[in-house]
């Protein structure tokens, strides 16, 4: 009994780990041809002129202005490595060389779901951008977030109608998990809408987001590997695959940058995962910089409304450290280190009630 169920860890580790592996091996050998079509259609990073407030950007302009035609939309070819992992999990398991697809009804639709609509709605704003359509070169923030809003109300009826899912756990030991009944719907719209922003406002540095993305997903892989749901692991270290590869190529300076397309999607994806564990309550903590990011913007925003006056010099925050003096570099690695230590902290919390 016990040799067989090592047996079967070994085969459930082998999965996720391989699939982590062949995402990143696929993604670095797609990325000479990406890049390439990327230049040639001339996908560049336009830099916005205008702040959330309606107001001209000159700091942001004036400290980025460096970057501008950098090739951009990269997470296209983040999630679509993913699919092309799915797909090939998929192709074996139907022939019978593989036991496992990716692609389960309980576990991977929905954040797979996620993933493509969100990265396609991220799409179509990164190419307004690029082409330099309108005024504000992209979508308007409020319909972005009415799109994020239908996205995760399906997300939330298939969870809640379909697959029965009314409560989160609570991370305290011995503690009994929240019965949301009803309200399960629109918590769970607000944390996807929520943590696709957060990660979008976070995008802004070299290497920023990508590498709290690493973390965040490899927290919730192993959260999902205790509570013995082998296949959304596995997705986790496909996509987690996915970005490490990114990260080789967007360390500063920056081959080409993940554009909304990737940190739209990947945030909204990384929100129903939390959901999907039903570890929630953890997702503020092992996102802290995510949530730093937002309340930063949050605050920047109320003060210029009702004060007059900014708190930041530009935000979100890692911009005023940039404006404070703070090389790039310095930035993104002190936060990679704020980061890391809130997801150990909040992963030791989630696996509180599971081990």
């Amino acid at each position: 009994m016990q040799l067989e169920a090592l047996t079967k860890a070994v085969e459930n580790l082998s999965l996720i780990l391989g699939s982590g592996t062949l995402a990143f091996a696929i993604f670095v050998g797609l990325t000479p041809f990406f890049h390439k079509q990327l230049i040639r259609f001339r996908i560049g990073k336009q830099i916005r002129e205008d702040a959330l407030s309606g107001e001209k950007a000159s700091l942001f302009a004036a400290l980025h202005a460096k970057k501008s035609g950098t090739p951009t939309m990269g997470g296209l070819l983040i999630w679509g490595t993913v699919l092309i992992v799915v797909a090939i999990s998929r192709l074996l398991s139907a022939m019978g060389y593989f036991d496992h697809s990716l692609l389960n009804r309980k576990e991977t639709w929905i954040p797979i779901f996620t993933l493509v609509t969100c990265g396609i709605l991220g799409a179509i704003d990164d190419y307004i951008n690029v082409r330099g359509i309108g005024k504000n070169k992209g979508l308007s923030a409020k319909f972005k977030l009415f799109w994020l809003i239908l996205f995760s109300s399906v997300g939330a009826y298939w969870f809640h109608y379909k697959l029965g899912f009314n409560e989160i756990a609570i991370p305290i030991p011995g503690a009994e998990a929240l019965q949301l009944g009803i309200w399960y719907i629109p918590v769970f719209i607000f944390v996807i809408v929520s943590t696709a922003n957060a990660v979008n406002f976070t995008d802004g540095l070299d290497g920023l987001a990508g590498g709290l993305l690493i973390m965040a997903f490899g927290a919730f892989g192993i959260i999902a590997y205790i509570k013995m749901m082998f296949i959304l692991a596995a997705l986790c270290a496909v996509i987690s695959g996915a970005l490490l590869a990114f990260l080789w190529f967007n360390v500063p300076p920056a081959k080409f940058y993940m554009g909304d397309t990737g940190s739209m999607a990947l945030g909204a994806t990384l929100g129903v995962i939390a959901m999907l564990t039903q570890q929630t309550l953890i997702l503020p903590i092992i996102g802290f910089i995510f949530v730093i990011e937002t309340i930063s913007v949050i605050i920047q925003l109320t003060s210029k409304k009702i004060f007059k006056r900014k708190v930041f010099k530009i935000a979100p925050i890692h911009h005023h450290f940039e404006q404070c003096g703070w090389p790039e570099f310095t930035v993104v690695m002190r936060f990679w280190i704020i980061g890391g230590i809130f997801t150990a902290f909040g992963l030791l919390l989630g696996l509180i009630n599971l081990l």
